[in-house]
């Protein structure tokens, strides 16, 4: 994996803590450098936005449509 590959997770229609379960899954990897979290639901973006943030993680929420894309990286 290279370091500028970005990993995508479509969390979108989940209902929490099913988006943060699967960010954690994919954050384990220690390999990855960048995640995208796509996400469509405002309590859902605030928490994964909080656990990347609480595990270390740089973060930005970007809003694209009626949907969030939360960027992970370290």
């Amino acid at each position: 994996m290279t370091e500028q590959e970005v990993i995508t997770v479509d969390a979108r229609g989940l209902s929490c803590p099913q988006p943060v379960i699967l960010t954690r899954k994919s954050l384990s990897d220690k390999d990855i450098q960048r995640l995208h979290v796509l996400i469509n639901s405002p309590v859902a973006r605030d928490n994964v936005y909080k656990y990347a943030k609480a595990q270390g993680f740089n973060a930005e929420i970007e809003e694209y449509n009626e949907d969030y894309i939360i960027k992970i990286y370290k």
